[in-house]
């Protein structure tokens, strides 16, 4: 279990094709301080399971679902990525809870940039669209963000500048890629309120 607060911005340093698989190679020196082989560890929003651990750099299998059902597959070397230790039970919930499994894969539209800010609109699978509404949360690439406007196909964001400066959404442009979690708290919801009969 995730919060979706990036506590690194992490660069892929090795793909390694495994037939329909990969070994990713990412450099991150704050989650590899205490990782070992079996931790878990965010990738852009993916809990992948640490393999080895050597020179601030952990490998990762990464699967064919996994390659195919989020963004995982586009990365390069010296793509940057989001990286989070997963939360301890005594720690404080500084976004809301994140499992890192992908909903799914949205596309950034548009950014509008502010004076110290920027608002940026990103797809939405229309599956997911049911579970999104106007100030909500929800995880892209990751990181927990506030719903500003939900619509059923697009939903806007607001980037302050901590997270233009910290995470990959600081980089991202028009038709780049992003990992979706929608709000765990809303599938069950759905779940409970659809087996009533």
């Amino acid at each position: 279990m995730f919060t979706g607060i990036v506590e690194e911005l992490g660069e892929i340093v090795g793909i390694e094709p495994q037939g329909d698989s990969v070994t990713l190679t990412i450099r991150g020196a704050l989650v590899t301080q205490d990782a070992v082989h079996g931790a878990s560890i965010a990738v852009n929003g993916v809990c992948l399971t640490v393999v080895d651990v050597k020179d601030e750099a952990f490998t990762a299998d990464v699967i064919k679902e996994t390659l195919d059902k989020s963004g995982l597959g586009a990365l390069e070397p010296g793509s940057k990525v989001n990286l989070e230790r997963p939360v301890r039970l005594s720690d404080r919930l500084g976004g809301h809870l994140v499992q890192g499994h992908v909903d799914g894969v949205g596309e950034i539209i548009s950014r509008e940039p502010g004076e110290r800010w920027d608002v940026v609109t990103v797809s939405l699978p229309p599956e997911l669209g049911r579970y999104l509404v106007d100030k909500g949360s929800i995880t892209v690439d990751g990181i927990s963000l506030t719903v500003v406007e939900a619509g059923a196909d697009r939903f806007s964001i607001a980037l302050i500048p901590t997270t233009l400066s910290l995470t990959t959404l600081g980089h991202k442009k028009p038709g780049d890629p992003v990992n979706l979690e929608v709000d765990v708290v809303a599938k069950y919801v759905e779940r409970m309120l659809g087996d009533r009969s």
